[in-house]
């Protein structure tokens, strides 16, 4: 199948680009840049091999559509909305990895991103591409929604719970660490070299985007509202998110029914690893992987149920959740391209 990565200099695209170049069943066509004189794919991809004939191009609506099956969107937010629907009517399948096609209404994107969204009637046919949830759906999508990072270490964590009712859906809390470069590549203040190293500290408290777009899906889940609070902080580290959740479990729920909801949810997930009672997962077991690693723990004093999670938030909480969906859509095996770290 012949792809293409719009938006390809962004840090998750050019991850995107990287695994894409190593993929067994797809040609990469094109691989685009806003700039007007693109540098070398090496600039942002060191890690190509010499023979291979990629390259920077600016972008061009009627190359990438007359070269390619799949497009990727790496674009930033409201710039693939405004996209995507002529790659849909070309009859390409699109995969977004910004966040323009994640929420299901319009107005919730006024409220948490600041701007009307440019093609609303596209949002109900867009299906949210979180494979453990909607792997169904992804099989027969068209444009397909990627998760955010964050919403992919916490609904991962929650799922298994919330499905069975396990827990109360009044009182959750979502503690996440990000590594820098979950802003992006987009010159920053708050991401430069000397505000981020040695230090530690918490933003956007209680009004970080992607809080919607995790109490959306968890409601999906639960078939009920569920409510969250969720702090997001930003590690001195280049790339990885450590998500811990706090809940409390129902007075007759067991600490054995938490760990077998667990085993049961994802047992056969080939990127879902759940860890061994009394081990939790580090970053440094995730980065350059698509797996999220998950250990549990149930204080007995408390009632409270501990979940860690773990993911490379590049990799699956971008890029290679990306291909991980296109595999899943085209039928492909779904750890194509996806099972050699870099």
């Amino acid at each position: 199948m012949r792809c293409s990565v719009i938006g390809a200099t962004g840090y998750s695209g050019a991850e995107l680009a990287r695994i894409l170049l190593g993929h067994p069943y797809v040609s990469v066509k094109s691989l685009t840049t806003r700039q007007n004189n693109p540098e070398s794919i090496r600039n942002y991809i060191p890690a190509i091999p010499k023979s291979s004939g990629a390259r920077l191009e600016p972008f061009n609506f009627n190359r990438v559509s007359e070269n390619s099956d799949v497009v990727f969107l790496a674009l930033p937010h409201t710039a693939a909305a405004k996209l995507a629907g002529k790659f849909l009517r070309k009859g390409k399948l699109v995969i977004d990895i910004s966040a323009d096609f994640r929420l299901k209404h319009a107005a919730d994107y006024k409220k948490w991103y600041g701007f009307k969204h440019p093609a609303p009637r596209l949002l109900k046919g867009a299906v949210y591409g979180l494979p453990e949830v909607y792997r169904d759906k992804i099989q027969n999508a068209k444009l397909i929604a990627n998760p955010g990072c964050y919403p992919t270490g916490c609904l991962l964590a929650l799922k298994p719970l919330i499905a069975e009712k396990l827990i109360d859906f009044s009182n959750i809390v979502v503690d996440a660490k990000s590594g820098a470069s979950g802003a992006g590549r987009k010159l920053s203040e708050a991401t430069q070299f000397c505000e981020v190293d040695e230090n530690f500290g918490a933003y956007k408290v209680n009004r970080h985007q992607h809080t919607p777009e995790m109490e959306q899906e968890l409601r999906h889940i639960a078939r009920s509202a569920v409510k969250i609070t969720f702090v997001p902080h930003l590690l001195p580290v280049l790339r990885g998110i450590l998500t811990t959740v706090y809940a409390f479990k129902k007075k007759k729920v067991s600490k054995a029914q938490i760990f077998s909801s667990f085993h049961k949810a994802y047992g056969r997930e080939p990127f879902v690893r759940v860890l061994e009672e009394s081990s939790f997962p580090t970053l440094r077991h995730v980065q350059g992987t698509n797996f999220c690693d998950i250990g549990v723990e149930v204080d007995s004093a408390t009632g409270r149920v501990i979940v860690i999670s773990a993911i490379d938030n590049l990799i699956k909480g971008a890029s290679g959740q990306a291909v991980q969906n296109m595999n899943i859509c085209l039928g492909f095996p779904e750890d194509a391209g996806l099972t050699i770290c870099p």
